[in-house]
């Protein structure tokens, strides 16, 4: 029984059939305030034109593709092939109009096992070995490019990002004179 007081029946009504049998009245529908349903959320978009469709970023997941390709390039059977298929120039322009020339592909592989934290008043730093669980592993990538000057090192997207200008070269032959 309720002990506050706001307009809703408290009677648990039962109606009778047609054949004298007693059942419980059908639920009726909430009434505005604290029992009344939600109202349901649209979140979808139903009459969207075709031509507005979503695209799929190309660059989506790039972490995860550049964390499959370390796992895999050092054990490529065709390292050339490898690249190409993962979009990684050759030769390639940056934004800059700088022409790239592929050189080497780096790979490290980091573990941090210790912690520094300077200490209170910036006379020293403290030194603590890191336990098993916090033991970080990483693996850095580089993209060694030579542009007739210098090395360039360009990480998994920038390389990525270059205008591939690797295409086979032509030359004809002639006939000798």
């Amino acid at each position: 029984m309720h002990d506050h007081r706001h307009g809703h029946d408290d009677h648990h009504a039962t109606h009778d059939d047609d054949h004298g049998h007693a059942h419980p009245a059908p639920p009726r529908a909430a009434a505005a305030g604290h029992n009344r349903p939600k109202a349901t959320v649209q979140w979808q978009v139903p009459h969207r034109p075709d031509d507005d469709a979503p695209h799929p970023d190309p660059e989506r997941d790039l972490d995860l593709v550049e964390a499959s390709f370390v796992e895999s390039f050092g054990r490529a059977g065709d390292p050339t092939s490898f690249l190409r298929l993962a979009n990684i120039p050759f030769v390639g322009v940056d934004d800059a109009g700088r022409r790239l020339h592929l050189l080497r592909v780096e790979m490290e592989s980091l573990t941090d096992v210790g912690a520094v934290s300077p200490l209170l008043g910036g006379a020293g730093f403290h030194y603590d070995p890191l336990p098993a669980p916090m033991v970080s592993h990483r693996r850095r990538l580089a993209f060694v490019y030579h542009d007739g000057r210098g090395l360039s090192r360009l990480d998994f997207a920038a390389a990525r990002g270059l205008t591939d200008v690797s295409a086979s070269s032509h030359f004809a032959l002639t006939p000798e004179g």
